[in-house]
């Protein structure tokens, strides 16, 4: 895990636990150094400065993995915290320098105890040592008033250090879990997006198969039929039929590792639009190909989508005209796009009535996805016309 992702699961104050043991030690130390720093010690003092010294291994060995927790138990919180008053209240008593220890404490109360709990255990730190003083030693009015008004003004700033302390485990809180879910939704829109990536790459893989292999398996079917019909009384025609079933099935084999090599349709390969659509009319039997305009190299997509445009309506003119229907393309270049309409006289049909088959709707798709449209003009009994418009721009000149 990188040094980035490992702060994105940790909390501020896990990162900075190094700077509350910094601050404890400093506190402890300047606690110490004050207690100790009378000029005749007396029992008070050393006593009070042996029960400092506890302080530290507890800490150490308990309060120090309590605060890392995301979650801590009150439980052991509550132990621990009753552990450290034992060492501190005493002598915090004992000699009123010693209550410099509470500024470690308090902080220690907000990390591990609910709030309820965090502001008894600070008013007893910050009042208890003052009351315990006052009844042990019997101070003067004026040093008991003092010694209170500290106390209280220590209190006060326990009570808004401490909230500040929760508040700020509350945004780290928030934070951690506004990351976990940036960090599922970024892992859900990438699974999406491979999700997308896939089912497009399976259209398109859909498209080129029916444009490609499907129509020319439909087309080898066909032949087939006609040779059976043809060989008992024509077979000259049979033989003809044969030759074109040899040339459908070498192009197949063509545009199949074209499709594997994911390359430029075989018809394409090394010839022009025209040339290539000269070949489709050829193998089809159409009436022909009409081309107007400057012809010009165009961008390979644009040639593809009119190639496959022109293959898909004459395999439907084959299938659904009817008979004997007459076929033509025409291929218009101009200075703005290219456009390739196929028509044919057959039986014609009712394109709102249209709701099923494949041919149609990818014929549709790849034209939007080149910036083109596609139109299907037909009507019972008045033949139908495809026509696909690509914008490619260029000069036609």
């Amino acid at each position: 895990m990188s040094g980035r992702g490992a702060a994105r699961d940790a909390h501020a104050w896990d990162r900075t636990i190094r700077l509350w043991d910094g601050y404890f030690a400093v506190a402890w130390a300047a606690t110490l150094a004050f207690v100790l720093g009378a000029e005749h010690l007396r029992w008070p003092e050393r006593l009070a400065a042996v029960l400092l010294v506890p302080l530290v291994p507890w800490y150490a060995m308990v309060g120090r993995a309590l605060i890392q927790q995301e979650a801590p138990d009150e439980r052991p919180g509550v132990r621990y915290l009753v552990g450290a008053m034992v060492l501190f209240l005493p002598s915090a008593v004992l000699v009123p320098e010693a209550r410099l220890m509470s500024f470690a404490l308090v902080p220690q109360c907000f990390m591990t105890l609910r709030r309820r709990r965090a502001l008894v255990a600070v008013t007893v730190i910050n009042l208890a040592p003052v009351a315990g003083w006052a009844v042990l030693w019997r101070p003067t009015l004026p040093d008991l008033f003092a010694n209170s008004l500290t106390s209280l003004v220590s209190l006060v700033f326990s009570v808004v250090i401490g909230s500040w302390i929760i508040r700020i485990i509350e945004q780290s809180e928030e934070r951690a879990e506004l990351i976990a879910e940036l960090d599922a939704s970024r892992h859900e829109i990438s699974r999406l997006s491979a999700a997308h990536g896939a089912l497009t790459e399976r259209e398109r893989m859909a498209r080129e198969i029916h444009d490609t292999l499907a129509q020319g398996f439909t087309s080898l079917l066909m032949l087939i039929q006609a040779v059976e019909a043809e060989l008992d009384h024509d077979l000259p025609q049979a033989r003809r039929h044969l030759a074109l079933m040899d040339e459908t099935a070498r192009q197949n084999l063509a545009e199949a590792r074209a499709l594997v090599a994911g390359g430029t349709p075989a018809d394409l390969d090394g010839a022009s639009l025209p040339d290539a659509l000269r070949r489709l009319v050829d193998r089809h039997g159409a009436a022909g190909l009409d081309v107007t305009g400057p012809v010009r190299p165009l961008p390979a997509g644009a040639e593809v989508v009119a190639l496959r445009s022109c293959q898909e309506a004459l395999t439907n003119a084959r299938k659904h005209a009817g008979g004997s229907v007459s076929v033509g393309i025409r291929l218009c270049y101009d200075a703005d796009g290219l456009t390739v309409a196929v028509h044919d006289d057959g039986r014609g049909f009712d394109p709102a009535a249209v709701c099923s088959g494949y041919g149609l709707a990818g014929l549709r798709a790849r034209a939007a996805e080149a910036g083109g449209t596609a139109t299907v003009r037909s009507a019972p009994g008045a033949g139908t016309t495809v026509t696909v418009r690509l914008p490619v721009g260029g000069d036609p000149r």
